[in-house]
């Protein structure tokens, strides 16, 4: 039975699949955009908006945020400080979505829905 799944499993184990959508965060941060499979950018989107409104909510405290965001993101202290000091930035006088997911032609191998997942511009 699914009574209480509330998160997609991906077929992985607990820590691998930590693993994986940790990868996936930290690439969203990199590049800002990324193209994956529709269920994975679901699944990082209400991760990823989080990030952002730690970072918004302590642009005073710099280093407190480093910190947290890191932790989530597998100890990227390198990829927190891009998210608060170029990414954050831009959504200053927003209240929340961050993020935009856009659906793309399904992959050929195995006809699975992709999409793109890119912050606001």
């Amino acid at each position: 039975m699914k009574h209480g799944r509330k998160t997609k499993r991906f077929g992985r184990t607990d820590k691998v699949r930590t693993g994986f959508l940790r990868s996936l965060l930290n690439n969203l941060i990199i590049h800002e955009r990324i193209m994956t499979t529709e269920a994975r950018a679901k699944t990082i989107r209400p991760q990823i908006e989080k990030l952002v409104t730690i970072a918004k909510n302590n642009i005073d405290n710099r280093q407190l945020a480093i910190r947290k965001i890191s932790a989530e993101l597998g100890n990227q202290p390198d990829n927190a400080r891009k998210l608060l000091s170029e990414i954050t930035p831009r959504f200053e006088n927003r209240n929340g979505g961050y993020t935009r997911i856009l659906k793309v032609e399904p992959r050929q191998g195995d006809a699975s829905p992709r999409a793109v997942i890119a912050f606001v511009e």
